[in-house]
């Protein structure tokens, strides 16, 4: 039977119409951050889709003006770590991981609209589909260095993957990107210009015919990609070994742009910086997703256990300062030992050994 509820109350919507499934996430003033139970609702709804013959694609969007998706509820993630509850941020990403795989592995076309902001788990849900489509309004960003955390949802696998260094620049940076890029970076397909979703041509195109008969109509050329002009540098600057030879690089070059880049980073949390660059290298090794998702619930679990997450969390969405303080303080100041703890198995009774192995 098609999934069809009353969605008055619900954080994400579900109705199906003609031969699509559409999903709205509808916490539109939380910019629809996701939670647990969202990340539920949503893994039954592909479920139950999967196996109905009547339903050929499903269609992701967001409620509201301002994007699809803004990441994780990192507010709950917080709590759950400065009360002495870290396990539920645990179960909260191994559902969160879990959905982004069977995204990747769904076997009806899954239709991302990655109109407007889409961030960290935002990208997850989307980023993974079979048919990513951007608008002239989108900004797509993996930011967490900047919350003291390491990209996750497959988002070191995105950018382990993407040309040359622009993954490693976008890790680091958590720099927001537009469309040409988002094309670019293998984060995004298509681009449909959101006039056509303001008005539901496109989606009710969705409904009536398959996704590449709607994307003839609706898609246009995709916008030039901004960092198509900055490659040179970035490639040369992010090949660097280490975070701090990268910074060296990058204010020594002549580029303004790439002294910005450095300047960025320096803002972020030191051993955030170094677990990301050293998470992306090792996805480049890693075979497939479900293998580098493994690696993530690693080191998201052991950044439980550190001060930064926390701290970064505080500092940009609950005090909103915006002056974190990072512990250590200086990139200098985190040691190879401590990068290597965020990627070792935990033993039985050490402190982030919550959940296991993701998959198995």
């Amino acid at each position: 039977m098609p999934i069809i509820e009353d969605p008055s109350a619900d954080d994400v919507l579900l109705r199906t119409e003609g031969r699509a499934a559409f999903l709205t996430l509808n916490r539109p003033k939380a910019i629809n951050a996701l939670t647990r139970g969202m990340v539920q609702r949503i893994a039954a709804a592909l479920d139950g889709w999967q196996a109905d013959p009547s339903i050929e694609s499903v269609v992701i969007t967001g409620a509201g003006e301002r994007g699809l998706c803004a990441g994780g509820d990192i507010r709950a993630v917080r709590e759950s770590v400065i009360t002495g509850r870290p396990r539920e941020a645990a179960e909260f990403w191994r559902d969160e991981y879990r959905l982004n795989l069977a995204i990747a592995r769904y076997p009806k076309p899954y239709v991302a609209i990655m109109d407007g902001i889409v961030m960290g788990g935002g990208v997850g849900i989307s980023a993974h589909g079979s048919v990513r489509i951007v608008t002239e309004r989108s900004r797509v960003a993996m930011p967490e260095t900047g919350i003291g955390f390491i990209p996750d949802v497959g988002g070191t696998y995105l950018l382990s993957r993407a040309p040359g260094e622009l993954g490693t620049h976008l890790a680091l940076t958590g720099t927001a990107v537009g469309a040409g890029d988002a094309v670019l970076c293998g984060l995004a397909d298509h681009f449909v210009p959101s006039a056509a979703l303001r008005d539901f041509t496109f989606t009710a195109a969705l409904a009536t015919e398959d996704a590449s008969a709607a994307l003839k109509t609706f898609a246009a050329p995709v916008p030039d990609a901004e960092f198509a002009v900055h490659r040179t540098w970035i490639d040369e600057c992010y090949a660097a070994d280490t975070v701090e030879e990268i910074v060296d690089r990058l204010q020594r070059h002549a580029s303004p742009a790439a002294n910005q880049a450095a300047a960025t980073i320096l803002t972020k949390s030191p051993t955030a910086l170094k677990v990301t660059l050293a998470a992306v290298r090792r996805a480049r090794d890693l075979p497939d997703l479900q293998h580098v998702l493994e690696q993530e619930f690693l080191v998201s679990c052991s950044g439980l256990a550190e001060p930064d997450l926390a701290e970064g969390i505080r500092a940009q969405v609950v005090d909103k300062d915006r002056n974190p303080h990072w512990r250590p303080a200086t990139l200098a100041e985190v040691p190879d030992t401590v990068v290597a703890r965020y990627f070792t198995p935990p033993r039985v009774g050490d402190d982030h050994a919550y959940l296991g192995r993701l998959f198995s």
